[in-house]
């Protein structure tokens, strides 16, 4: 014989009480106290996201051959010498830069002596006018004629921009600064220049070590500056390598994919550029 089985009931005034605990008390992941409390207070927490790629627009006209320039242009009368120009709030010689430059929102940089030379730019830079492939090889020569250093480049952004603030944190590149902060640190900056994930290297005057030296006024340097892999930046000063950046999310593609020199205000001269693509 089966004997039937009565249905089970719970009353409900007990799951009431239930629900009333759990409104007084809030749910059991909520045990972190209110306040400054640091991620490990709550346990294991997931990782933080590396940045993702966006979409990449490929670029156009992309340069397939090497391309140099020595800067050697004619001048048809003597301009003003980089510190005299230093000195004048703004003046500037005639432009002898050439179709294949373009300043970014400014006058300051000019041809002088065989040399592109600039000063008080304030991230206000001159731009190459060819567009680079993902991996490229980048060449020149460099020398600041002023104590505080302060040599910088940058390296596939969009050829055009330039800074909207008085610091620059709305680069489209990746900003190479060399004797940067009065003459303090060698760095290579993502988007900005002050961002949290820069590599850097501090200044000391004491040390053995080349990397950490600072600038030194009128010397001539040799820089490289490359990518080989579609994502890491390695740049080289004389044949020593300061700085490798390898990126998560490369800067590539259309916006992407120009050179140029910059400057805070340092009197600074560049020649003998090479830029040659890579595969």
């Amino acid at each position: 014989m089966v004997r039937r089985l009565a249905p089970f009931l719970i009353p409900l005034a007990p799951l009431a009480g239930i629900g009333a605990a759990v409104a007084l008390f809030g749910p059991s992941s909520a045990c972190v106290p209110p306040g400054n409390s640091s991620p490990y207070d709550a346990g294991t927490t997931a990782a933080q996201a590396s940045p993702t790629a966006p979409a990449v627009r490929p670029s156009v006209n992309v340069m397939t051959a090497p391309f140099d320039d020595s800067f050697d242009r004619a001048q048809a009368s003597p301009s003003p010498t980089l510190l005299e120009a230093a000195t004048a709030d703004g003046a500037a010689a005639p432009s002898l830069l050439g179709p294949a430059w373009a300043q970014a929102g400014t006058n300051v940089w000019n041809v002088e002596n065989g040399r592109l030379c600039g000063s008080k730019a304030h991230n206000h830079g001159v731009w190459l006018q060819r567009t680079l492939p993902v991996n490229a090889r980048i060449e020149f020569d460099a020398v600041s004629i002023d104590a505080d250093g302060d040599i910088k480049c940058e390296v596939w952004g969009d050829g055009r921009s330039a800074a909207t603030g008085i610091s620059y944190t709305n680069a489209t590149s990746y900003v190479v600064i060399f004797g940067g902060w009065h003459n303090t640190l060698h760095k290579i900056a993502r988007l900005n220049e002050h961002g949290g994930d820069a590599k850097e290297i501090k200044i000391d005057k004491t040390s053995d070590d080349p990397v950490q030296q600072p600038v030194t006024q009128g010397q001539s340097y040799h820089f490289k500056i490359e990518r080989t892999d579609g994502k890491t930046v390695r740049w080289s000063v004389n044949g020593v390598e300061y700085l490798a950046y390898t990126d998560p999310a490369p800067l590539t593609g259309a916006g992407h994919d120009h050179f140029g020199f910059n400057d805070w205000e340092a009197p600074v001269c560049f020649d003998n550029v090479k830029v040659t693509p890579l595969p």
